[in-house]
């Protein structure tokens, strides 16, 4: 959707937001400053569109600007720490690729510039900020713990919405998102969206908080009480609010996240891992190369689970295999490049093909060169994760938080595969765990201990701060 209708908290929200991160970077723990700040911009900023100063800004692009400004006036240190790995150039070759996209297909330097830039804003920078503040386990702890949190502030807002319709960023904001139409269920009821772009959107970042909070939970890292709250009793009700959203492939993904977990820990196997990572590729191996079309699936899901959702599904398969038609037309490996081109026209040049996964839309702009950087960008912590670490380790005190964050990071190319909703959090988590999981050693006891002794530093700092405003910054992050 457009913003028609927006009012004036847009603006002064996408403006106001640097500032706000300036402010942040003055009061508090400059590593815990990107926590604070892509966790709540994601929540709580308008899903809109401004071109600015002849940039293209969006919820994930202010906060990133935000955050780079930040880090470059008062932590410039941090920055210039960055050092390059082998393990950085799938990212890097994925947000270079429209570059070369719009060359071979004669669009021009400015152009291929331009939708670099673009890419790499939207992937590259969260991935760049993920390498130079979250390469430490306890960081990524504190991050596992403010996504909760911020799964327990979306609850009364997915409870109002789940009662009155998707109505948070209309009455906020002055517009609804989405189209509405697609809030609504078959069986009655609605979709919450609160202030993200669609409903399947949001369910996942409910599914990501309670995964995060059940398997810290489960690994006794969740802390027993938030605000005077028994711990169990939010995770109970995070969870709960979670599944009355009814979205099948999120609830789907979050058990079967759990139990490569559970399996990985308990049994030591981590052969999970690898059908994990097997699946997607076999899947757009299959599909781009017409050995298999999807009916078999659709006619399941008609059969045994909703009629609605089988047709549903057959749509995205049948527009998929469009789609994939008209990528596999282009002239050499760089896909159509952007414009539209990609896009299935019929005679009379009207646009009749619906894009709704990721994969199939990277095929179509950036063809198979950018497709195959862009899945292994994606699938890279989870094989690191795989490689480098025992799985009888995914529930240590120190790699609870980044095991969770590298499966779940695995799955969401499964959701790549029917749909396009990329997450900057995501590509955090990614240069994170990269940065950890490349890092010269890994002392795994004394990793666990630094853990603890953080972790209990960082309740007692943040309780003290939030009763006595007053006090200076939390000091527990060193």
């Amino acid at each position: 959707m457009g913003n028609y209708g927006a009012n004036i908290l847009v603006p002064i929200a996408f403006f106001s937001w640097t500032p706000f991160v300036l402010f942040l970077y003055r009061k508090l723990d400059k590593r815990l400053v990107p926590v604070v700040a892509y966790v709540a911009g994601w929540l709580l900023l308008p899903c809109a569109n401004y071109d600015i100063f002849l940039l293209k800004n969006t919820k994930s692009t202010v906060i990133a600007y935000g955050v780079l400004a930040g880090a470059w006036l008062f932590d410039r240190e941090r920055l210039s720490s960055f050092q390059f790995k082998s393990a950085d150039i799938p990212m890097l070759l994925w947000c270079t690729a429209p570059f070369f996209s719009s060359v071979f297909n004669d669009l021009g330097v400015y152009d291929g510039l331009s939708a670099t830039l673009y890419t790499s804003i939207l992937w590259g920078i969260p991935y760049y900020l993920g390498r130079v503040y979250f390469t430490d386990d306890d960081v990524l702890k504190t991050l596992a713990l403010t996504i909760f949190i911020g799964g327990l502030v979306y609850v009364p807002f997915s409870w109002f919405e789940l009662i009155m319709s998707p109505q948070l960023h209309r009455l906020t904001y002055g517009f609804h998102q989405h189209n509405f139409l697609q809030t609504l269920r078959e069986d009655g009821g609605y979709r919450p969206m609160i202030f993200m772009d669609h409903g399947l959107m949001t369910a996942m970042w409910m599914m990501l908080s309670s995964l995060l909070g059940t398997w810290l939970y489960m690994t006794k890292a969740l802390p027993k009480t938030i605000l005077s709250v028994p711990s169990p009793i939010l995770l109970g009700i995070l969870v709960l609010t979670f599944f009355m959203y009814q979205s099948m492939a999120a609830i789907a993904f979050f058990l079967v996240t759990i139990t490569i977990l559970v399996v990985g820990t308990k049994g030591n196997n981590a052969l999970l891992v690898i059908v994990l990572l097997i699946l997607p590729q076999l899947y757009i191996f299959t599909r781009a190369t017409g050995y298999w079309d999807g009916t078999n699936v659709s006619n399941y899901i008609e059969k045994n689970i909703s009629p609605a959702r089988a047709q549903s599904l057959q749509f995205r398969f049948d527009n998929e295999t469009i789609l994939i038609n008209k990528a596999m037309q282009a002239d050499g490996p760089f896909g159509w490049g952007g414009y539209g081109r990609a896009r299935v026209y019929d005679e009379e040049g009207k646009d009749v093909s619906v894009t709704d996964g990721l994969w199939v839309i990277a095929l179509g702009n950036q063809g198979t060169y950018g497709l195959f950087w862009l899945v292994l960008c994606v699938q890279l912590p989870t094989m690191l994760l795989f490689m480098k670490i025992k799985p009888t380790e995914w529930g240590s005190e120190g790699f609870a938080a980044p095991a969770a964050m590298a499966i779940f990071i695995g799955v969401t190319m499964i959701d790549n595969l029917l749909n396009a909703m990329v997450n900057p959090l995501y590509q955090v988590f990614a240069g994170g765990i990269i940065g950890l999981l490349t890092k010269e050693t890994i002392n795994l006891p004394a990793v666990a201990e630094k853990n603890s002794d953080l972790f209990e530093a960082v309740k007692t700092e943040m309780s003290r701060f939030m009763t006595d405003p007053g006090t200076k910054r939390p000091k527990f992050i060193s």
